[in-house]
């Protein structure tokens, strides 16, 4: 009843393997062995369906950049060599993403001059050989001295082609607790910081009981005193004061 099909597939019954079995058909893959690749890419289509859930789809259809990480996810299982001492996930993510923001470059809105255009393309193929090789992400320093290029320009030609975001695109959270691009940039006096306490402010007091709660707000929010708080709901001042030190301690050890 609720399936979702993507390219013709059910995303609810596609394939898992267990570590053992992943370096086992890694291992046979390297040696030429179809079915087990054939094995691999089936046993990874989740890998790659969490991968583009991270891209803005307003321009592009899941189907097309699932289609697309695909293609990234069988690049990394020709390339990656199993004597290396990490996870095959670990080096997936990023070939899978580096396939899908190529095809988001290619069919950009944004114009970009083509010589800007023609370092980022190649600064790219840098880093993908760098991964390919040592199974490691590059530093731009080190792409561009592969490069002889100024590593101040190879990390703009790069920002250069990656998709704009829009103004409304999702932060934090989802549905009516989402936390938007515009609201980030309309108070430029809060630090990274302070954005990160209050989110997890808010997270805490969704910990609290419904009357733990409501003596916060009452408190904290609409500046009562516990005597008032307690003439209001009916209990004794020591009970509000019991409630409410619970609850920041309750909230307390949630942050910490």
């Amino acid at each position: 009843m609720s399936k979702v099909e993507i390219c013709g597939i059910n995303t609810s019954k596609l394939l898992t393997l267990k570590e053992e079995e992943m370096r086992e058909l890694l291992s046979k893959t390297k040696v030429g062995d179809m079915k087990a690749r054939e094995r691999l890419v089936l046993g990874n289509l989740k890998l790659v369906l969490s991968v583009i859930r991270r891209f803005n789809l307003k321009n592009d259809t899941a189907d097309d950049l699932f289609q697309v990480g695909c293609i990234g996810l069988i690049k990394a299982i020709d390339n990656f060599n199993p004597a290396f001492d990490v996870k095959f996930s670990t080096y997936a993510v990023p070939m899978i993403i580096g396939e899908v923001r190529r095809f988001q470059r290619d069919n950009n809105s944004v114009r970009v001059s083509r010589s800007i255009r023609d370092l980022a393309y190649r600064a790219l193929q840098v880093k993908e050989d760098v991964m390919r090789r040592e199974q490691r992400e590059p530093k731009p320093a080190e792409i561009a001295k592969v490069l002889g290029e100024d590593e101040k320009a190879v990390e703009e030609a790069i920002e250069a082609i990656v998709e704009p975001m829009s103004l409304y695109d999702s932060v934090f959270g989802d549905g009516e607790d989402s936390m938007y691009v515009i609201d980030k940039l309309a108070d430029d006096t809060q630090s990274d910081e302070i954005l990160i306490e209050n989110i997890a402010l808010k997270e805490a007091l969704k910990k609290l009981s419904a009357r733990e709660m409501n003596i916060i707000r009452r408190r904290y929010y609409n500046g009562k005193t516990q005597m008032e708080i307690a003439d209001e709901i009916g209990i004794s001042q020591a009970q509000v004061s019991r409630i409410e030190k619970g609850a920041i301690d309750k909230m307390r050890k949630y942050m910490e």
